[in-house]
């Protein structure tokens, strides 16, 4: 039985759930809270990427706010956010942050650090 595993925030690639390092792309993985405690534990503390950006943050900003695009500002996908402001009028905007909002919320932090790092 091997070591548990997680995915490197930066590249997605699956590395070992004790690698401060990742090994393919040589970024730093964020530190996160009772981590050691709980190695495996997709839901140990919450998630930061390395600009500070918090997953539980982001979430609440996307099901309060996400009609106005403001959890994607927060995140730094500033397209995104634009796109989000040009439609809010449609509602959709406020739906579809709604739905990232709770997706975000359910997933696991290593998850989340791969799919909101920089080389999504």
């Amino acid at each position: 039985m091997g070591h548990p595993t997680k995915f490197c925030f930066a590249c997605a690639a699956a590395i070992d759930a004790r690698a401060e390092i990742c090994p393919q792309c040589g970024v730093r993985q964020p530190y996160q809270a009772g981590l050691t405690a709980a190695v495996g534990s997709d839901r140990a503390g919450d998630a930061t990427t390395r600009t500070g950006k918090s997953k539980l943050a982001a979430s609440l900003i996307a099901i309060l706010l996400g009609g106005l695009g403001l959890h994607k500002f927060y995140l730094g996908d500033t397209k995104m956010g634009v796109v989000y402001l040009i439609f809010c009028w449609t509602l959709i905007p406020a739906i579809v942050g709604l739905i990232e909002g709770i997706i975000w919320l359910t997933q696991s932090n290593e998850q989340w650090l791969a799919n909101t790092g920089p080389c999504r």
